[in-house]
């Protein structure tokens, strides 16, 4: 094992690094117990996880792309740890909020389902999201919906009273609530479908017979009649379809625990299904203290922040950085601060591969404390305070001329920044916007910063002034180190100044 960063006993301790690769040893929060559990896979060497996916009536805000992200990284650490990944993740694209949006807009409601589900995939991969093994649409798994409500009505669950709809019985499975520690006494009637034909008011709809005025693209023929799926059902079909009968780990936000968690579980075990494992959810991003809402996805939007000068590796940081179990609140001088925190340790990687060349390119290996964290539910917080850490060491090693001990704590840094997709010499984040524009950027900016110590070196301090201010409100940020003036993109903008 090779010590990373400072000399001496004291240090070498803190810095005892790990073989990159490890046995798993996650402990997950799992909502259906209340308790942080060992996560043991259903089958050695597997994983399956399912993930709530997106209702697909809108374009998606940086509040919508936060479980994609959370989940995004409990899927590298699990991967990390030798676990062949299989993970699902829905997209709802028939649903009455599509259908709408699709009567206001005079457009049919496949195309605004398309339309949402390309913006959709585009900022999931602005914000360096894998793509998940499948990706299933709701409107491609009608037959497997049939075949789970035949199911449930066969085994009493579920009722058809003859108007086209079918309901599951909230009475029938003693169960409900489990998830949410609600008792089905004290729940509200669930305003879903016809409520005259419900036998009890919180029974839920699994299939919603066709409505006057809808369009007849939107329903599909079935032995109860032509309808389309209820939201809740189309969820435990399509786990079934791709996960099995019993699954490893169930995620979505804690806003659709109930009733949709709720009821997924009512449905799936209902039908004598095994069903997940795990339930583990994110929570939400806020603004002004409340849940993100639609409405707000052209100002939050990844392209929107982007016009405003955040980065998307910024965006992703921001969205890394709290608990995944933790809620917050959007606001731009906490993202401003997570784009400088960022910063810092993409200056610090860089700074380290154009001192040591070809030497930068050793393999890193992950800190100690970055493994527990990560593996104590996922802690991000304090696996980047990890990071931070060895980045201070490594530029305090720079500092002293100690260049292999800067170039190991900088190949940690990286290695332990690649589990969250944040690596900075990524290609995911050396291709943003026009990267074949950054040599000739680079090129210009060099010239002037040869002009600049011309005039130091002539002790023209005035000009050199001028022109290190010039860079900086054109957004740049200049360094002086000892192989010279390296520039990079200040967030802070206006701030230069200073010979």
């Amino acid at each position: 094992m090779a010590d990373v960063g400072a000399a001496g006993a004291a240090s070498a301790g803190r810095h005892r690094c790990l073989a990159y690769h490890r046995p798993v040893s996650l402990r997950l929060y799992d909502t259906g117990t209340r308790k942080v559990r060992d996560f043991v896979p259903r089958v050695p060497g597997k994983v399956g996880v399912y993930l709530c996916g997106l209702t697909l009536q809108g374009p998606p805000h940086i509040g919508h792309l936060r479980s994609g992200v959370n989940y995004d990284v409990l899927n590298a650490w699990l991967r990390h740890g030798g676990l062949d990944v299989t993970y699902v993740r829905n997209v709802t694209d028939i649903d009455d909020k599509v259908l709408a949006k699709a009567e206001d807009q005079g457009r049919p409601w496949w195309a605004i389902s398309f339309e949402n589900e390309r913006r959709l995939a585009a900022a999931y991969a602005a914000l360096g999201v894998r793509p998940p093994t499948y990706e299933p649409r709701a409107t491609g798994h009608i037959p497997d919906m049939i075949e789970l409500i035949d199911t449930l009505v066969e085994r009493g669950h579920a009722y058809a009273p003859g108007n086209g709809d079918v309901y599951f019985s909230v009475a029938s499975f003693a169960e409900y609530g489990a998830l949410s520690h609600r008792k089905p006494e004290d729940m509200l009637s669930v305003v879903d479908g016809d409520e005259s034909a419900k036998r009890d008011p919180r029974d839920f709809t699994l299939w919603k017979a066709t409505k006057p005025g809808e369009p007849a693209d939107a329903t599909w023929p079935t032995p109860y009649g032509r309808g389309r799926p209820g939201w809740h059902l189309e969820c435990s079909a399509m786990a079934r379809r791709y996960l099995g009968d019993g699954f490893d780990i169930h995620g979505g936000g804690t806003d659709i625990m109930f009733p949709h968690h709720e009821n997924e579980i009512a449905q799936s075990k209902g039908a004598g299904l095994d069903f997940t494992n795990f339930w583990v959810h994110n929570n939400m991003l806020n603004f002004g203290g409340t849940k993100m809402s639609k409405s707000l996805g052209n100002t939050m939007s990844v392209e929107a922040l982007g016009e405003r000068g955040f980065r998307p590796v910024e965006i992703r940081y921001y969205l890394v950085a709290p608990h995944y179990r933790s809620a917050f609140d959007f606001s731009d001088t906490a993202l401003g601060e997570a784009a400088a925190a960022y910063g810092r340790l993409d200056t610090f990687v860089r700074r380290v591969a154009d001192l040591a060349g070809a030497k930068s390119t050793v393999d890193g290996q992950l800190m100690p404390g970055f493994v527990a964290a990560l593996d104590d539910d996922l802690g991000t917080p304090a696996a980047l305070a990890v990071i931070h850490e060895t980045a201070r060491e490594g530029n305090s090693a720079v500092d002293a001329g100690r260049e292999d001990d800067a170039v190991r704590a900088a190949a940690s840094v990286r290695a332990m920044l690649g589990i969250l997709n944040l690596d900075p010499l990524s290609p995911q984040w050396n291709d943003e916007g026009g990267a074949e524009l950054t040599p000739v950027v680079d090129s210009l900016v060099s010239m002037v910063l040869e002009q600049r110590q011309q005039a130091r070196a002539r002790k023209d301090w005035a000009t050199a002034d001028a022109i290190r201010d010039q860079l900086a409100r054109a957004g740049l940020s200049i360094e002086d180190t000892a192989a010279g003036a390296r520039w990079s993109v200040d967030k802070e903008r206006g701030n230069g100044g200073g010979r």
